[in-house]
């Protein structure tokens, strides 16, 4: 199996974590019934911690389609290589350090960690785009 198609996959597993990890949070300041019910009620504005990590969660969808697109294309194109696998683990790497550093409230480092994932999706577009 193509490196790439498994960085797909635990970043299936970390998508997850951030749904969980945004929904204990928001669960434990609004209540299980909140998180069981219509949620059509007005709410107060989420704690920090909370807040963060449902603004983390939303970041990581910002550029998991990317993700997706670039690291399925390689893999379709048959322009897989060494570079793509460095770009994929580089970017799943970063997502991953993204998460807490954002949790915890972490400023410039957690810019940077994240152009660092950008960087690798710019390595594996560059050869999707170039083939």
């Amino acid at each position: 199996m193509a490196i790439e198609l498994k960085i797909l996959a635990w970043s299936c597993v970390l998508l997850l974590v951030h749904i969980f990890a945004a929904g204990h949070f928001k669960t434990k300041q609004y209540g299980s019934k909140w998180n069981m019910g219509a949620r059509d009620e007005t709410l107060p504005p989420l704690e920090p911690v909370a807040g963060r990590l449902v603004r983390a969660q939303a970041n990581f969808l910002e550029t998991y389609p990317i993700a997706i697109v670039a690291l399925l294309g390689v893999v379709l194109a048959g322009r897989t290589s060494d570079l793509t696998a460095i770009g994929g683990w580089m970017w799943l790497g970063a997502r991953i350090v993204y998460l807490p550093l954002y949790a915890f409230g972490v400023p410039v480092i957690r810019t940077l960690v994240y152009m660092v994932g950008l960087i690798g999706l710019v390595l594996v577009l560059q050869a999707l785009i170039a083939g």
